[in-house]
């Protein structure tokens, strides 16, 4: 028997797939839909072992739907817009679409090698002017639904890339890409008002029950909603002149008002702006709160700061305290209204922000046990609110109340004196999709000197990237093109200048799956398909995607809904989450980073492979370019095969877990291609196709029957619970049962060989999710003509799934001394003759007399002497 050899059969059988056209999806058909989605690559270059698991586990799930009767959309696209490839214009001399469609050519050949069951036909790219122009007509329909809004706003500006940062783009107070220091800038940005879905958004994550509950945290923590209080403070002077304006603060700790010793307001509030102008050290100050840039993280870490405005608030029940006024540098304007009252005793970050400035720290919460007189707070403010176990003191008329009781009575109060009002209040912001970069959609609108913001005529879309671009100068180089952003109004005709600003890549993908469902449409997305297709049934990637990209396409369905362009509540009925690839870490003597190809290990421990110099191993970590510790899947495939690689990351880890990339696990998955051949081979060649069912089967061949579909309905259930491990240890124990069972020195009986022959005809079906071009040869060794790729799933013989007998423990005096296997449902004074004859219990039974025996039925006997 010649070696399975994927060096020939995988490239056999994609062709054969690709001229057969079996995974172009049709809505056309009368079988379910089944739609299943990995997230869209960035063609970066080149696909890295995350893509391979991402890929194949969306693969798997597709080929088993389809198999089982379904109708499956399994399409791929190109997240293709985005810094990265500006910045290689920028390095290597070359156009940004050059790189980009180079780099999505080579991902295309390598995902092609993997074997996925890809429906290519509607292969898209967002970068495409043929995508692009549907995004930008449903832009111009948001703003005409009042989803659009243009304003000033304080932004992260990145001083080296010269654009605006996302939150999640500063990392430690620098550029995610540039590692510039970010600084605060106002801008006029372009933002969708997601704000008004916010609890919308909020209440139906209830619904996402094929969700990870971490997901649906995070969102809902990200989303953030509050139930507070919005009140004023009464303002003046040093010297108590009163001012004009009040201090309007948010609050969820409205009980804890008589423990106030300060008040807070953003760097950028209009009352620090104001003083600003006449103080140079206010001044200065905002200045510095601007270098931390607006991400929450890197505010939350950095100590907390804090500027005396030279104003106070009068405290809203007791008219002989004033609170001074501070701008502070953790207090931001999206949240709230950008200002704060500080209580020291029940809030960490206040109470830090106190004992630098040598402010009272007056406790006004505490078990109902303290005693109000002595109780006082140390280094940790004291945050316990739940329940009776806590109440109001050093609170006048609040002193006794629970937390909820108090909270009642002060809004109770203020709304009665007309100062505050109860109001609810979300985390959530709206999004801002502006970008000041070439390499994205451009934003329709063009600004004319008299009519203002116009859109552009959607007869006049798409708006396209001009080709004849310099990346000289920095900033935006659709700012200082020459001739692009020159055009007239579209309403007077007068001279007029484009919208420069390019879209955030996050609305590429907000609703690249719902064009998966009609991709070569003249509108965006025909009702029929989208009726059809949508939602997604199978949605898979990585958790990093969580809050944003999530939530975002959550929101765009919402918009499509509302111009009419969709039906649609939710995008993804079922999400999941798979872990990440990792890998050793090596540097060599110099603290280089080293790729797994550069080391060699000797009898003397590792080595670099050329020089022969000792190498440091390091942690195991994800796999990343900065760090080298990535393996190359083309090389992969090219040693072992592409099923090697699919069911190496596929196998012993739970798919929602990192897995660890090793040479030697990549080698036990070829063994088992290996043995799995084998033992086809070996079957098919003892055993003839096509032979009539025998009217009865040996004990030997009817448990290879009970074996093969109780293999068969365990893996049904683990690839529908993504328990992709699970399922391929099923199909390993299968191989042992058949390997154990199978004869080479002649010809099985003919009932052995009808049971050999159906069990290998059932374990070449359930591995073909996982390992297709494998078994497409199997299947054709066992004599089938079909391709497998088009055959039903099998189905499971109920009658096979039963277990005709049970093992039970036989105990003396309580002590385990056998195990007995006996037919199921057997009687008691079977199943006690049958254990007294085991020679383990009548050696412990000796020569005592039995005084009885106890049978608990199905678990357990014991023998009393």
């Amino acid at each position: 028997m010649e070696r399975y050899n994927p060096r020939v059969s995988e490239p056999f059988w994609q062709k054969q797939w690709e001229e057969s056209r079996c995974f172009e999806a049709s809505e056309t058909s009368d079988r379910p839909k089944y739609y299943v989605l990995e997230m869209f690559p960035y063609p970066s270059g080149r696909i890295h072992m995350g893509h391979v698991r991402n890929y194949t586990m969306g693969d798997v799930t597709a080929r088993y739907k389809r198999a089982k009767g379904f109708n499956v959309l399994h399409p791929m696209g190109w997240d293709a817009f985005g810094m990265p490839a500006e910045n290689a214009a920028i390095e290597r001399q070359v156009h940004p679409a050059t790189w980009t469609y180079e780099n999505i050519d080579t991902m295309r050949r390598q995902l092609k090698l993997m074997g996925l069951s890809l429906d290519w036909s509607r292969e898209l790219a967002t970068c495409d002017p043929e995508y692009y122009r549907h995004e930008q007509a449903m832009f111009l329909d948001f703003m005409e639904a009042g989803l659009v809004e243009r304003k000033v706003s304080m932004v992260n500006w990145d001083p080296v890339d010269h654009t605006v940062l996302a939150n999640e783009q500063v990392i430690d107070g620098k550029g995610w890409r540039s590692g510039a220091p970010v600084e605060k800038r106002e801008l006029a940005q372009w933002f969708l008002k997601i704000t008004d879905y916010a609890q919308e958004l909020l209440d139906a994550l209830d619904t996402l029950d094929q969700w990870p509950d971490k997901v649906r945290l995070m969102q809902r923590n990200w989303i953030g909603r509050s139930e507070g209080l919005r009140f004023s403070f009464a303002l003046e002077r040093e010297d108590g002149t009163p001012l004009d304006e009040r201090l309007t603060v948010y609050t969820t700790r409205h009980d804890t008002i008589f423990g106030a010793s300060f008040c807070a307001v953003a760097a950028d509030h209009e009352l620090t702006r104001a003083l600003a102008e006449r103080s140079p050290e206010v001044a200065a100050f905002r200045a510095e709160c601007a270098a931390l840039g607006t991400a929450e993280e890197a505010i939350e870490r950095a100590e907390k700061r804090g500027m005396p405005l030279g104003i106070y608030a009068r405290h809203p029940f007791r008219a002989d305290v004033r609170l001074p006024v501070y701008a502070a540098n953790f207090v931001l304007m999206g949240y709230g209204e950008g200002a704060v009252f500080g209580c020291p005793a029940h809030d960490q970050r206040d109470l830090d922000f106190a004992r630098k400035y040598g402010l009272p720290v007056i406790p006004v919460v505490a078990p109902r046990d303290a005693d109000p007189a002595t109780f006082s707070i140390g280094d940790e403010a004291f945050l316990d609110t739940e329940g009776e176990s806590v109440v109001l003191i050093n609170s006048d008329f609040l002193n006794g109340m629970s937390v909820p009781e108090a909270k009642a009575e002060v809004a109770r109060r203020m709304e009665a004196a007309g100062t505050g009002q109860r109001t609810v209040n979300f985390r959530l912001r709206d999004w801002g999709v502006s970008r000041q970069r070439y390499w994205g959609c451009p934003v329709p609108v063009i600004h004319c000197p008299d009519c203002g913001m116009v859109p552009v005529p959607k007869e006049q879309l798409p708006v396209v990237l001009p080709e004849d671009v310099s990346f000289d100068k920095p900033g935006n180089p659709l700012d200082h093109h020459p001739t692009w952003k020159y055009v007239k109004c579209p309403r007077c005709g007068t001279d007029a200048q484009r919208e420069t600003d390019t879209f955030d890549t996050f609305i590429d993908s907000s609703w690249y799956f719902a064009r998966f469902c009609s991709p070569h449409a003249d509108v965006p997305v025909t009702q029929a398909a989208a009726h059809y297709w949508m939602p997604v049934d199978q949605y898979i990637g990585g958790v990093e995607h969580a809050i944003l990209h999530l939530l975002y396409s959550r929101f765009f369905v919402r918009a499509m809904r509302r111009t009419g362009h969709i039906h649609l509540d939710e995008p993804f009925t079922g999400l999941f989450t798979q872990g990440m690839v990792c890998h050793e870490t090596y540097k060599d003597a110099h603290g280089r980073w080293l790729y797994p190809e550069e080391v060699r290990f000797g009898e003397n421990g590792p080595v670099h492979a050329k020089t022969g110099a000792p190498v440091t191993v390091g942690p195991v970590e994800s796999m990343s370019k900065s760090k080298r510790n990535v393996v190359d899947p083309e090389n992969i495939i090219a040693q072992f095969g592409a099923d090697t690689a699919r069911w190496f990351m596929l196998s012993d880890t739970p798919p929602e877990r990192d897995i660890e990339w090793t040479e030697a696990g990549a080698e036990s998955a070829h063994r088992f291609v290996q043995r799995l051949w084998r033992v086809v081979n070996e079957i098919a060649e003892t055993t003839a196709a096509g032979a009539a069912m025998p009217e009865s089967f040996s004990p030997q061949a009817m448990e290879i029957r009970k074996a093969a579909h109780r293999a068969l309905h365990a893996v049904c259930q683990d690839i529908e619970g993504l328990r992709f491990n699970r399922a391929i240890a099923r199909i390993y124990e299968l191989v042992n049962t058949l390997q154990g069972a199978v004869r080479t020195d002649g010809a099985p009986a003919a009932d052995l060989a009808w049971a050999l022959r159906e069990a290998a005809d059932i374990l070449v079906q359930i591995a073909n999710p996982m390992m297709p071009h494998l078994t497409e040869e199997c299947w054709k060794v066992l004599g089938h003509e079909e391709m497998l790729a088009t055959v039903r799933w099998p189905d499971a013989d109920p009658a096979l799934l039963v277990e005709d007998t049970i093992t039970i423990a036989v105990q003396v005096n309580g002590k385990r001394r056998d195990d007995l296997t006996i037919p199921r449902g057997a009687q008691k004074d079977e199943i006690e003759a049958s254990a007294l004859r085991l020679d383990n219990v009548r050696r412990a039974i000796g020569d005592k007399p039995v005084r009885r025996v106890i049978i608990v039925p199905d678990r357990i006997v014991n023998v009393v002497v």
